[in-house]
């Protein structure tokens, strides 16, 4: 399965934030939407999924395994979403309901795209919590969202995307709410589990030294349109784009940091 983007336009309120973005993610490929804020990669990521905000509208073409992702219902959206489309958000407080454990949170897209039974889907949950390297995974299945660290949320939201084995994750920005440290081991997981399971990944960042521990290829985003795109090692050597020069000596900087990614 393979995702198409052509020609994306997003427009809230009459005014144009994304305008004309494509790009292609094949099987199996690990690409990245770079900018800073404001430059529309989340816009995209959110038409793509079929969840941009109200007001917002989308035109041109997604296309995912050859089907026309704009213009289906929500429906249909949330059928994909889950269980073809794994969806990683930056704020796992935002994404876990903070009234129900975490297992049940884990085991409900299985229960809901794979039709399991409670015990089934409780059992996969412990699983499930063990393979994104949870600690105790039988006992903090127990646990509610407030009980867990901020990368322990983060890897129950993971679990969560994943439960289901999709062929595509999206992640938002996912370690950005993340110390160091604890940034470093979620992109090293993710990278693994995507690698393990043959994923396609769009990974979302405003940050290229964290973009190069995960993705290949990058698609660099300003004032919602393309201005770059292709081999991560190429944009990381010989950036064309005064954006993507940007990017690299912002990287750089945070690379020479005492601490800093890698």
């Amino acid at each position: 399965m393979s995702l198409e983007v052509t020609d994306l336009v997003v427009e809230i309120d009459g005014r144009r934030v994304v305008d004309g973005v494509s790009f292609a993610v094949p099987d199996g490929a690990r690409v990245g939407l770079i900018g800073e804020s404001g430059s529309g990669k989340s816009l995209t990521a959110l038409a793509i999924l079929g969840l941009l905000p109200e007001g917002a509208t989308a035109s041109g073409s997604v296309r995912w395994s050859g089907r026309e992702l704009i213009g289906l219902s929500d429906r249909e959206l949330a059928r994909l979403r889950g269980d073809e489309i794994g969806i990683v958000f930056q704020e796992p407080r935002t994404a876990l309901n903070p009234i129900r454990t975490v297992g049940r949170q884990i085991a409900e897209s299985v229960r809901i795209h794979e039709g399991l039974g409670r015990r089934e889907a409780s059992l996969r949950a412990i699983a499930e919590a063990e393979r994104v390297r949870l600690p105790d995974p039988s006992q903090i299945v127990r646990r509610y969202p407030h009980q867990l660290s901020g990368g322990q949320r983060q890897r129950v939201a993971i679990a969560m995307a994943l439960a289901c084995r999709p062929r595509l994750l999206i992640a938002d920005e996912p370690t950005t709410a993340l110390d160091v440290t604890i940034q470093a081991e979620v992109l090293d997981l993710l990278r693994g589990l995507v690698e393990d399971d043959g994923m396609s990944l769009v990974f979302i960042t405003h940050d290229l030294a964290v973009l190069s521990q995960v993705a290949t290829h990058a698609v660099v985003l300003d004032a919602g349109r393309v201005v770059e795109q292709g081999a991560l090692s190429r944009l990381l050597t010989a950036p064309a784009s005064p954006v993507t020069q940007g990017l690299l000596r912002d990287a750089t900087a945070t690379l020479w940091k005492p601490g800093g990614v890698g």
